[in-house]
């Protein structure tokens, strides 16, 4: 027999939910969207949804920790597949500000790699950026553009090809 949720067991599974799960569901929501401020949105309404399914959560068999991140998962895929996201990401102009130190690499990227990356569909653009610039694996690449693996391994051999037949045309 399940038990009634009482507003005391609502706010023990939110106490529990901040407590123990909150830093480890914006650590994971940033890995994926590299922006800690988005990152605390989508957790922000994983609450919320957690607190609209208290009653099924409190009677679960499951594990709420894994149902708050496929929950964290769905809302960051649905927001990367959202228009805005995706513009963003095709068109960027990625004027990232160097991460300090020597600033030799920040002008090598404006000078070198932005005119290049400015040859390739956005397609190819978005793969190469996320997997290089951003250091994002295949798979993650994959679920934030929304498309299959293979086809980000394509895109980026794809896009790395003709970068070299654009820096050293005796290649092609």
């Amino acid at each position: 027999m399940v038990t009634p949720t009482t507003a005391a067991n609502r706010a023990d599974l939110l106490g529990t939910i901040m407590k123990e799960h909150r830093d480890a569901l914006v650590a994971y929501a940033e890995k994926m969207l590299g922006d800690r401020g988005l990152a605390e949105d989508i957790v922000q309404e994983t609450v919320i949804r957690a607190w609209r399914n208290a009653d099924r959560l409190l009677g679960a068999e499951g594990s709420v920790r894994g149902w708050l991140f496929t929950v964290t998962r769905h809302l960051v895929i649905d927001w990367v597949r959202k228009p805005h996201a995706r513009r963003e990401v095709a068109g960027a102009d990625y004027n990232d500000p160097p991460s300090g130190g020597d600033a030799t690499g920040a002008v090598d990227d404006v000078l070198v790699v932005k005119p290049l990356l400015r040859l390739l569909s956005p397609e190819h653009r978005a793969v190469l950026v996320h997997v290089y610039l951003c250091d994002r694996s295949i798979q993650e690449t994959a679920g934030i553009l929304g498309v299959p693996t293979g086809t980000v391994k394509s895109r980026q051999h794809n896009a790395l090809r003709k970068l070299r037949t654009e820096v050293r045309p005796e290649a092609a």
